[in-house]
């Protein structure tokens, strides 16, 4: 997880909405959310830190990219290790910092889907994470951006953001693809831990 406060706590083991993100790339969906199912074409998870659903996409036979801060080096090391302790050597790795626009950044080829994992954690981030959608969506602008998250306050919300980007956003049920159950893949996680998921597109864009 990339933050400006460096929190690498969160970087040691997965956290609950990492969980959440990486079960629909494989559980089984239902009818209406079946076409949604995120496990082909080419996709990019912001702010990987261990990168569970990036790892997971890539290992149901996605094309990934796996990126965290540039400014973070040890952001950047934990998602190598992810991918060696994974077996897969052919996923590339990139440096992004939210907000900023980068040679990688630019260079980045259009996305099909974009991964993320509690990404909205600090609100003083929100505005360069979705700047940095933006950007993507500009290359593609069909992509959509696959967020989970731990709901930790209910005073905070994107809605004024996506607003001033021209984005919305539509919530998916976690019982949808079977993720609305405690102790997924027999951890510990998530728990009592509240976690959401939501889709982030073009307004003018229909899911």
């Amino acid at each position: 997880m990339q933050s400006r406060r460096g929190r690498f706590q969160f970087l040691a083991s997965e956290c609950p909405s990492g969980l959440r993100a990486s079960s629909l790339q494989h559980m089984p969906l239902s009818k209406e959310t079946a076409r949604r199912r995120p496990v082909s074409g080419t996709q990019l998870q912001i702010g990987g830190g261990v990168s569970l659903p990036g790892i997971m996409a890539a290992k149901c036979g996605a094309e990934v990219i796996l990126s965290d801060s540039s400014e973070l080096p040890h952001c950047l090391e934990v998602c190598w290790q992810s991918c060696q302790m994974n077996n897969l050597p052919q996923v590339r790795i990139i440096g992004l910092t939210w907000g900023h626009m980068s040679q990688e950044l630019l260079a980045l080829p259009p996305q099909d889907i974009l991964l993320a994992s509690d990404v909205f954690f600090e609100p003083e981030d929100f505005e360069d994470i979705l700047t940095t959608v933006y950007f993507l969506m500009q290359k593609n602008p069909k992509v959509q951006l696959w967020s989970t998250y731990q709901v930790r306050s209910a005073d905070w919300s994107l809605e004024a953001l996506l607003y001033k980007w021209d984005m919305k956003c539509v919530h998916i049920p976690l019982e949808s693809f079977d993720a609305d159950k405690e102790n997924i893949a027999e951890s510990a996680l998530p728990g009592r831990h509240t976690v959401e998921m939501l889709v982030i597109s073009f307004a003018k864009d229909s899911l």
